[in-house]
């Protein structure tokens, strides 16, 4: 097993490179991206993902859950950098940096093959989802609720930007996001098994009254315009949220996550 690698200087080659990840285009071209926290961390390891290089403050890993991250990945053959305070700052996405980061393989899913999409379960897709925290904690709310991944149509915001990771607590490892454009999705749902669940302001149906035939396909609108026709044509049923305020829209992840519970209230357990 290796000794972790010293870096104090922020001019260090791997320090930039591990910094320019925070840009969405050296994300794609590279399949990498970072994410931060020994929570986090503990949370992929535990899914099975370990990241190509742990960064972690000096004198944070000498016991407890921190060590023991050090620990397993250098016995992987893992790079572990221990590095200033001054260089986890400048790497950090935070005010208040965490004392670790990992920088790990993007894992994008294919679509489900609806054939073989189990009569039980639920896909999300979300058109055009344009806020990195809405996105994060939608994930989130998927690996809570039992969803079996999400599909995000069009042009989205990168789900392995930090904030979104940050936002999704892990589920990031958990959950599986898959891509298509708006044809393409348009193409697959014709073959769907089950019902498609869209959510409108024009709906006449109570989401708590809902009770689509499985395997179910829920599909969000991007926050402010909302599903387009196109994708409001292709569903087979339209949702509402009630509400008693003055208000008539709700935050695209809280509304998303009222309508994962319902839809999947039957499924859960206390």
């Amino acid at each position: 097993m290796s000794e972790p690698r010293t870096i104090t200087s922020l001019t260090n080659d791997r320090v930039k490179f591990i910094r320019a990840l925070e840009m969405r285009k050296v994300r794609k071209e590279t399949g990498l991206f970072v994410a931060e926290g020994v929570s986090i961390l503990l949370t992929a390891r535990d899914a099975g993902h370990w990241p190509q290089t742990l960064v972690f403050q000096a004198g944070s890993a000498g016991e407890g859950p921190a060590r023991g991250l050090v620990t397993a990945a250098l016995s992987r053959g893992v790079e572990c950098l221990e590095v200033s305070g001054a260089v986890l700052e400048k790497l950090s996405a935070r005010d208040n940096p965490q004392t670790m980061l990992g920088v790990f393989e993007q894992t994008w899913a294919e679509p489900p093959v609806a054939a073989r999409v189990a009569k039980s379960g639920l896909w999300l897709a979300l058109e055009e989802i344009r806020d990195p925290g809405n996105l994060g904690t939608i994930i989130r709310t998927c690996d809570a609720f039992g969803a079996s991944g999400v599909i995000l149509v069009g042009a989205s915001v990168d789900a392995y930007g930090r904030e979104c990771v940050r936002a999704t607590m892990g589920s990031i490892f958990a959950v599986p996001v898959a891509r298509m454009t708006r044809d393409e999705f348009l193409s697959w749902r014709t073959v769907w098994p089950g019902d498609v669940v869209g959510t409108h302001l024009t709906a006449r149906t109570d989401v708590r009254l809902a009770k689509p035939k499985g395997p179910a396909l829920v599909v969000m609108g991007s926050e402010g315009p909302g599903l387009s026709p196109e994708l409001t044509a292709a569903c087979s049923s339209l949702v509402k949220i009630p509400m008693a305020g003055t208000l008539d829209s709700l935050n695209l992840a809280v509304a998303t996550a009222i309508t994962l519970f319902e839809l999947r209230r039957d499924a859960l357990k206390v």
